[in-house]
């Protein structure tokens, strides 16, 4: 499954309130448990916070892909936000990150985790890409600018 085919404007959004790390993975959180995507926000939570204190899932360009395996989703399951002005998230580059997906899968599935991470990766390398979707105005717009890629 592309990633595109995951990403609706009710799990897109823009721009981010939160101005910390852990802030920000509250708030994605919250947009799959406001999409009816999770039912467990608490422990959906916990398995990202977990992933993250193994280190860091601060990519390099301004990108932030915070994820963990969990029984908490059927199916791989993703939400985007960006915050503009960027956010410390540890990034492997320094600088802050911009825009964020956050991926859950079950723990019995590694291959659409996999093919989504291999899909970000390859998004990074296009800056311009990047920079039309964190000047983007609207979830409506972000999934828009996914679906013409």
């Amino acid at each position: 499954m592309a990633l595109v085919d995951l990403i609706s404007s009710e799990v897109v959004k823009v721009p981010l309130t939160s101005d910390n790390k852990p802030a920000v993975i509250r708030e994605m959180v919250q947009i799959l448990k406001d999409s009816g995507k999770i039912d467990d926000f608490d422990h959906v939570l916990e398995a990202i916070h977990k992933r993250e204190e193994m280190g860091s899932t601060g990519l390099e360009c301004g990108i932030a892909v915070p994820h963990a395996k969990t029984d908490a989703v059927k199916s791989l399951t993703v939400a985007i936000g960006i915050s503009p002005e960027g956010i410390d998230f540890g990034s492997l580059d320094g600088k802050p990150s911009q825009l964020f997906f956050l991926m859950l899968a079950p723990p019995n599935q590694s291959g659409p985790h996999i093919e989504a991470l291999a899909e970000i990766a390859k998004l990074s390398r296009s800056t311009a890409f990047i920079s039309t979707l964190i000047n983007a105005r609207s979830s409506q717009e972000v999934v828009e600018l996914f679906r013409e890629d």
